[in-house]
C-alpha cells in the first residue's frame, strides 16, 4: 500500500515537472511570454488570440545558456520519469518478488533529478542576456528580466525541484522484530538502532 502511495507521488511530481517544462510562461510581458521549450505572443489586450511556437530541438534554442539549461532540465525530468516508472512497477510487483515493500528502491535518483533541476533553474536566467530575450523583455540582461515578469511556469519548476528533494526524506525507516526487540533500519543514516520491547 505504501509503495503505491510513493509511486503515485512520484508520478504526480513527474507530471508537475513536465507541465513546467512545456509551459510558455516562465517570463512574460503584456504581449509575449516564453519558457524553456515554448513561447507565445498575442495582440495587446487580447490574450485569447495567442500564437505559440516550440523549439523543436536544442539547435533551435536561441542562446547557449538556454540550451544548457534545457538539456539539464530535460535530463532531470527524464530521471524523474524513469524513477516514477520503476517505482510504479516495483509497487505493483508480486509480494514475493520484492520483499521490501515500504519504500522505493532508488531514492537517490530523485535527489539527483532535484539537483539537476536546481542547476537548470539557476542557469536559465542567464539566457535573459540573449537577443531573443532582449527583444521580448526590453533591457534585460543576465539575471535582470527588464520588462518581463516571472510567470507561473518558473514557479512550478521551483516547486517540483523542492518536492523532488524532499520526497526521499519523508520515507519512514523499515521495522522488523528479532528476538523480542524492535530493530529499525534506516538507509539514510546507515545505522541500526535496537529498541527493547517493553510490554511482555
Amino acid at each position: 500500500m505504501e509503495g503505491s502511495m510513493w509511486a503515485a507521488l512520484e508520478l504526480a511530481l513527474t507530471c508537475i515537472s513536465a507541465l513546467s517544462l512545456i509551459s510558455p510562461v516562465w517570463f512574460q510581458t503584456p504581449t509575449f511570454s516564453f519558457g524553456v521549450l515554448t513561447y507565445c505572443s498575442w495582440p495587446q489586450g487580447n490574450s485569447w488570440n495567442q500564437s505559440c511556437g516550440t523549439f523543436r530541438s536544442l539547435g533551435d534554442i536561441p542562446d547557449f545558456a538556454w540550451k544548457v539549461s534545457a538539456a539539464i532540465l530535460l535530463g532531470g525530468w527524464l530521471l524523474l520519469a524513469f524513477n516514477a516508472i520503476f517505482l510504479l512497477s516495483w509497487a505493483l510487483a508480486p509480494k514475493g518478488l520484492c520483499p521490501r515493500r515500504n519504500r522505493g528502491p532508488m531514492p537517490g535518483v530523485q535527489v539527483v533529478a532535484a539537483m539537476a533541476t536546481v542547476v537548470g533553474l539557476m542557469v536559465f536566467p542567464i539566457s535573459l542576456a540573449s537577443p531573443f530575450a532582449k527583444e521580448a523583455c526590453g533591457a534585460s540582461s543576465m539575471y535582470h528580466s527588464g520588462q518581463c515578469q516571472l510567470g507561473w511556469g518558473y514557479g512550478t519548476a521551483i516547486l517540483s525541484a523542492v518536492l523532488a528533494s524532499l520526497l526521499p526524506m519523508t520515507q519512514l525507516p523499515s521495522k522488523t522484530k528479532a528476538e523480542g526487540r524492535t530493530i529499525l533500519f534506516s538507509s539514510n543514516t546507515e545505522k541500526t538502532i535496537v529498541i527493547p520491547e517493553m510490554g511482555k
